[in-house]
């Protein structure tokens, strides 16, 4: 090349008349500066003389809205030729138009992901919202039973939550891709904001309390299935899996630390001081929202009724392989954890001979893994597919609940809950990272409600058989029947991916 470098250059190789033009990222280079390039393009094809003195480097500069940097030139002539290279264990390439891809694989981690400002304000909001329907649940449940003082009471609690799931999902999801998605959260959040008020005031007639419960829970059937649509369209598709782990972790942190908190406050200071809490964590997460920029529109109505838009999710779902799959594990999940995580305290009490002090360490170690899970997954997603995480996590809460009903020693329980609480947040990560990359955005809502459909109707149809099944075969049936139905939905997962990998190659 004329006016080649010198070989002590720290400078990459840039020639646009080889067949593969590159530069590599030289050694030196990556002694000059970490996230610098040094390239000199087409004046050293164009036969001028390499200069002696260290230019100004291109620079990397991060756009909104993506992880991948692109390349801007300070040496007057634009970086547009395709280079690659590899430094702080990272190996980089550009595409014609000068994006940077990580060749590596590793996938954006959630500090990535937060750097995102769109991402934060929604993570923001989720987080504070899921802390608002944490003490909702505790307070009223304690609300209940002193009102009540009947356990049957407690239960209507668990009614009320499900019942709007069975009434509204299908109007939420119709609704959802209609509209402008963060305006629904916004909404949804004002709406509790009103209910929990309500409480503040009178608490004291059990009648009111079961009618807002209700509400609370309509509530949160519009606002869940817009904030996993709405995620999509803020991180790229390979920044979904951390995006999910970030609020999933929150959400469990939230469980594991307000849960108490909420109860505390309520026996100390009063219901309605938990109350005036609650209402003012909706409070909040609206006005996050409001600051909340997507650029979202509404996708265009194809049918003439909301009903008729109802009527084409589901036909999505029986015409999508992967989604019928999908469907069909989630109902079998649902069968299997509805009654096993009601009746853990049964299992606790009758098969391990625990009291309460057992009890709690077992709900701890669920916690942990619960917590565990999203970072694990978030660093190590790129060497699995996501179908495999998603399926093998029902697999291993299978396994887990199946030597929950063979043994009796205390510590192997706590090692086996700590890897079904994994199991659980991987999964449940992975599964909406899934649907999120494979469903078109103007349906998303619909599939979201859909699923939300299929969960909480086979959890009450296994509260109601895994009673029955304890009460007449004894605790141990109940997990041993979750245990199968986990397995089958893993296997049934499998042998669809399987499939699928083989119609694709």
């Amino acid at each position: 090349m004329p006016g080649g470098e010198p070989s002590s250059s720290p400078y990459a190789r840039c020639s646009r008349t080889s067949p593969s033009p590159r530069c590599s990222w030289s050694p030196g280079a990556v002694a000059l500066a970490r996230w610098r390039f040094a390239c000199i393009e087409e004046k050293w094809t164009a036969g001028l003389k390499a200069p002696s003195t260290t230019p100004s480097l291109p620079t990397i500069a991060k756009p909104p809205r993506t992880g991948h940097p692109r390349l801007t030139s300070t040496l007057g002539c634009p970086v547009t030729a395709p280079f690659s290279w590899s430094g702080d264990e990272r190996r980089w390439q550009t595409s014609e138009d000068g994006l940077v891809i990580d060749t590596a694989g590793r996938p954006p981690g959630l500090r990535s992901v937060l750097a995102n400002p769109g991402y934060r304000r929604l993570w923001a909001a989720r987080t504070v919202s899921q802390c608002g329907d944490v003490a909702q649940f505790v307070t009223v449940a304690l609300l209940v039973l002193r009102l009540t003082g009947s356990g049957l009471g407690v239960s209507g609690v668990v009614v009320a939550e499900i019942a709007p799931v069975l009434l509204l999902a299908p109007l939420a999801g119709p609704l959802v891709d209609r509209l402008s998605r963060v305006r629904v959260m916004i909404t949804s959040d004002l709406a509790r904001l009103l209910l929990v008020s309500v409480l503040v005031v009178w608490h004291d007639n059990v009648v009111i309390v079961y009618a807002v419960a209700f509400g609370l829970s309509a509530g949160a059937v519009f606002f869940s299935p817009a904030a996993n649509s709405l995620l999509p369209t803020l991180v790229n598709d390979d920044e979904l899996v951390a995006a999910n782990s970030g609020i999933w972790s929150a959400a469990v942190l939230s469980q594991v630390v307000l849960a108490p908190v909420a109860g505390l406050v309520a026996a100390t200071a009063g219901f309605q001081w938990a109350f005036a809490l609650n209402a003012a964590s909706y409070a909040v997460s609206a006005l996050v929202l409001r600051g909340l920029r997507t650029g979202e529109h509404p996708p265009p109505v194809t049918s003439s009724t909301i009903w008729a838009q109802g009527w084409e999710a589901l036909s999505l779902l029986r015409s999508d392989r992967l989604l019928t799959t999908l469907a069909f594990a989630q109902a079998l999940a649902a069968l299997s954890a509805g009654a096993t995580s009601a009746l853990l305290v049964v299992l606790a009490a009758r098969h391990l001979d625990q009291d309460g002090g057992g009890y709690g360490a077992m709900i701890a170690a669920i916690g942990v893994g619960a917590v565990l899970g999203p970072l694990i997954l978030s660093r190590y997603a790129h060497r699995v597919r996501t179908e495999q995480v998603t399926f093998g996590a029902f697999g291993l809460r299978g396994i887990v609940d199946l030597l929950l009903a063979t043994l009796t020693a205390l510590p192997v329980a706590l090692g086996s809950l700590a890897l079904y609480g994994l199991g659980t947040s991987t999964g449940n990560v992975s599964f909406s990272s899934l649907i999120q990359s494979h469903v078109p955005p103007e349906v998303r809502g619909r599939v979201f409600s859909a699923f939300d459909l299929i969960w909480q109707s086979m959890r009450l149809v296994s509260l109601l058989i895994g009673g029955l099944l304890a009460d007449t075969l004894g605790i141990r049936a109940v997990f041993y029947a979750g245990g199968v139905l986990l397995v089958i939905a893993a296997l049934t997962g499998a042998t669809a991916s399987a499939r699928s990998g083989r119609m694709r190659s």
